[in-house]
Parts: structure tokens; C-alpha cells; sequence
């Protein structure tokens, strides 16, 4: 009965649940702040939330209040929750020289939201080293600017953590002063490097392998098609709303671009942006990353697929892509997807507008967003919350991290029944 209980969405929030809270524990001890720095349960619950849902946001400057035990804390944790703890946990089994079990292989694929169960073992081993390959490529070249300002000691912390943090899609920085990557603006690599890792960070670790053993556009999968093309789409077209709505380079607006989508880096202060803007970033923080990356949101195929599907509905035609017939079950799907996820933002929205009367409506759909696409970025407004209001944003984070269709199905345990009713039609429209 308990194994039957404990299914793989199940797991997946027990595990999550847990991890966060061995974090918050560890962020509350002496060693964790910096002389003089008291830390809140709340507020260290706060950092360790975002920091395994890989998002970004925070309530206390990283830099400013924790100690380098503390900040590698926050590195560990944000390297957790973008690997996912079932492929680190399948990590050390094959460390161990253990075999790898079903029930292990049925989890990672859920965690990675993977179709088969097929070569996972090859995937998870191919996951970790592509991982550190890319951060070690990060770190590297961050180091280059970063040694400019720091001892370099100093400057291979500050390049590890944050080659860690752009790779995981996870907006945090031990700069200090609440300055993001502001005082970077104008720096070509270290913006590029950034936005190299983030880009592939969310490109997908299915993707990335696929793209490296099928060299050839005709050789993807449609999914991976699917992904390169909305990737790419997004990049473009936020890259030119937000030239177009606001005063930036086009530099921070491709850089703006990229990490809205779900990294959570800014190089400008976003409360000084346009309504026009800010809408620009809601919408790439919805749609996020895609699937079996570090990032969260609705996903790029999910959004994707409903737009197909639209436009095949309007035409009556079947859904397809690349020349490939889109499944109805994926369909459904995404339009399942996309509606959870939308009642998710209105009802947290909805709950922080009343708890905090004076702020605007935008800031708070901007900071419910953000939290929800695991993103990281904000208006400014995330210290000064309430209580209540931080609460509300960790339970946002936490649903935005595994998805509103995992949690929706974490309650059903038990197979559904083969008996069916009888049709009969509704007027739709």
C-alpha cells in the first residue's frame, strides 16, 4: 500500500519538500551569515525554495547576508534543483557500482519528462558530464572578467557560483547590493557567456545530446525541432519588443530577452521599465524553457503545440509540425497545461493583492510570474513582502518547479476505471 501510495509525482514533492527543508535548515545555522547578519526562518526558507526551484528571487542579498558557507549552501541547492534529485540520486548509485532499478528509471523519467524508458542510464550519465563540461566552460571564461575587479581567489568563487546559477537558470549572484549584473551592462563576454549558458541550460539536456550525435536538421526529432525553432523565435522577438518598448542597447535587450525566459539575470532595473516591457517579460516568463531542462514555465513545446493546434482548430485540418501529426494526447496536454498554469498566476496574484494593498497590480503579476516560471527577476519588490505574502511565493516557486500538471496528479494513486458514459455535446463558444 505504501509503494502503491508513493507514486512518481509523489516522490518527486516528498523528495523537493525535503531537500528544500534540509536547505533552510543549513541556511539558519551561525556558520551561514555573515558577523552580525541575523537570518528569519522565514527568510531562509525563502532562499532555500528558490534556490532548489532554481529561480532567482530573493529577500536578502546573497553576498550581503550569508557567509561563504552559507553561499555554497545556495550553489549546492541551485545545483540540485536543476539537475533534479533523481538524477543525482541515480548519480551516486552508479557511483556506488549499484544497479539501476525500474522504479529508478521510471522516476528520473518523470522528473525529465521524458516519453521512454529507454538508454536513461546513458541520459543521466550524459546529463552530469554535460553539466559540468558547460559550467566548467562558464566559470572559465567568467573568471576572465570577474578577476578584473576581485582577488582572484575571490574572482573563482564569484565565476563557480555564477556559471552554477546561468547553467541552472537561476538568477542569483553574490555581487552585493542588490545589483544583479547591472554594473555589467556593457561587457560583451560576460553578458554572451551568460546568455550562452542559459540558453543552453534550457535548450533541454535531451535536446543538447541529440543535437551532438544527429548533426543534421533532417535527423531531429520534431520535438528537438520544435524546441530549436521556438527557442530561437523567442529570442528574436523578445530581443526586438524590448528594443522597441524600452531604452536599452540591443545588447540588454537580447540579454533581457534570454534570461527572462527563465534565468532570472537582469543587467537594468526592471521597475524602471515600461508597462509595455514588463508585459514583453510576463509573456517569456510564462512560456520559459523547454522540457527536461533547468528551467521552468509552461515550456516552449507547450506553447508551441497550442498555437498549432489553434491555428489547425480555425482551418480544421490535424495539428502537425515538420511534417509530423502532433498526437491529440499532446494536445490535450498542452491545453492542460496551459489552463492550470494560468489559474495557478490569477489565484496566487490574486491572494498577494489582497495581503499587499500597496503595490500595483503589475508588480505583483510580474513578481507571481517570475515566481511561477521559476525566473528570478523583479521589480524590486520581493524584501519588502510580507510574510504571508513570501509564503504565497514559495508555494508558487514550488508548483512553477515541478510543473501544475505534476502536482494536479499527485493525488491520484490508483488506475483509472474502464467504464465510460454515454456522449452528448455542450455548446462551446
Amino acid at each position: 500500500m505504501n509503494a502503491r501510495w508513493l507514486n512518481p509525482g509523489r516522490f518527486l514533492v516528498l523528495g523537493f519538500a525535503a531537500v528544500i527543508l534540509l536547505g533552510t535548515v543549513l541556511l539558519l545555522l551561525p556558520i551561514s551569515a555573515n558577523p552580525g547578519v541575523a537570518i528569519r526562518p522565514v527568510d531562509a526558507l525563502f532562499t532555500a525554495t528558490s534556490a532548489v526551484c532554481v529561480t532567482g528571487l530573493t529577500v536578502m542579498d546573497t553576498a550581503d547576508h550569508f557567509s561563504v558557507f552559507g553561499r555554497t549552501v545556495v550553489a549546492l541547492l541551485i545545483q540540485t534543483g536543476g539537475l533534479g534529485i533523481t538524477s543525482i540520486g541515480v548519480a551516486f548509485i552508479l557511483l556506488t557500482g549499484k544497479k539501476i532499478g525500474l522504479r529508478e528509471r521510471v522516476l528520473v523519467k518523470e522528473s525529465l519528462n521524458l516519453d521512454t524508458l529507454q538508454g536513461m542510464v546513458r541520459l543521466v550519465k550524459s546529463i552530469l558530464i554535460l553539466t559540468l563540461a558547460f559550467e566548467a566552460a562558464g566559470m572559465g571564461l567568467s573568471y576572465i572578467v570577474f578577476s578584473q575587479d576581485y582577488p582572484s581567489l575571490a574572482a573563482l568563487g564569484v565565476s563557480a557560483f555564477h556559471s552554477i546559477a546561468a547553467f541552472n537558470n537561476a538568477g542569483f549572484d553574490i555581487l552585493g547590493g542588490y545589483r544583479n549584473l547591472i554594473p555589467y551592462r556593457d561587457d560583451v563576454l560576460l553578458n554572451l557567456t551568460t546568455c550562452g549558458l542559459i540558453i543552453f541550460g534550457g535548450l533541454g539536456f535531451y535536446v543538447i545530446r541529440e543535437l551532438l550525435h544527429k548533426r543534421s536538421w533532417h535527423n531531429l526529432s520534431m520535438n528537438t525541432k520544435i524546441v530549436l525553432t521556438m527557442t530561437l523565435s523567442l529570442l528574436a522577438m523578445g530581443t526586438v519588443l524590448l528594443k522597441l518598448t524600452d531604452n536599452v542597447t540591443w545588447l540588454g535587450a537580447f540579454f533581457q530577452s534570454t534570461s527572462a525566459r527563465t534565468a532570472g539575470f537582469s543587467t537594468y532595473a526592471l521597475g524602471e521599465f515600461t508597462a509595455a516591457g514588463q508585459f514583453v517579460l510576463i509573456m517569456l516568463m510564462f512560456i520559459g524553457a523547454s522540457p527536461g531542462s533547468t528551467g521552468g514555465g509552461v515550456k516552449t513545446t507547450t506553447a508551441f503545440t497550442v498555437f498549432r493546434s489553434l491555428l489547425a482548430f480555425a482551418a480544421n485540418r490535424d495539428c502537425t509540425a515538420f511534417r509530423r501529426k502532433i498526437p491529440h494526447e499532446s494536445i490535450m496536454k498542452a491545453f492542460t497545461v496551459i489552463t492550470l498554469a494560468a489559474a495557478v498566476v490569477c489565484f496566487m496574484t490574486l491572494l498577494i493583492c489582497m495581503t499587499e494593498p500597496q503595490l500595483s497590480f503589475m508588480q505583483i503579476l510580474f513578481e507571481v510570474v517570475s515566481g511561477f516560471g521559476t525566473v528570478g527577476l523583479s521589480t524590486g519588490i520581493t524584501p519588502h513582502l510580507a510574510d504571508s505574502s513570501k509564503l504565497l511565493l514559495c508555494l508558487t516557486m514550488f508548483i512553477g518547479r515541478l510543473g501544475p500538471l505534476t502536482m494536479a496528479c499527485i493525488w491520484v494513486y490508483q488506475p483509472l476505471s474502464n467504464l465510460s458514459y454515454a456522449e452528448e455535446r455542450v455548446t462551446i463558444g
